[in-house]
């Protein structure tokens, strides 16, 4: 496996988790905060996706395709749904949830063709 594919991938999951966590906790002083509550849920979920990710990256775990592979699915979902909400933080969001899950997306595949 590629180490630049690695850290790149690792460099899209901390830039992920930080949107997230920003996005979050700026759309709990959004006015409508019920109209919030799954982009905060996703949030947090696709945060704590993104972290796993990148330690089971950093440790060379044998999981971290199948880690990658949910991660890229969560961000998905949360970039979709951020990307429903016109504040700034949201944009954002939505903008480092498709990279982190195109990373993810190839790193998993890279590493499924290299098995092969």
């Amino acid at each position: 496996m590629s180490p630049e594919i690695v850290s790149d991938c690792i460099a899209a999951c901390q830039h992920c988790l930080e949107a997230c966590e920003n996005c979050a906790t700026s759309c709990l002083h959004e006015e409508d905060l019920p109209m919030m509550a799954r982009c905060i849920e996703l949030d947090r979920s696709c945060a704590d996706a993104c972290a796993l990710a990148a330690r089971e990256m950093a440790r060379g775990s044998e999981f971290a395709p199948r880690v990658c592979a949910l991660c890229a699915e969560i961000c998905d979902a949360c970039g979709t749904e951020c990307g429903k909400h016109e504040a700034e933080h949201c944009q954002s969001c939505a903008e480092a949830c498709r990279s982190c899950a195109q990373a993810c997306r190839e790193m998993a595949f890279t590493v499924a063709e290299a098995r092969r």
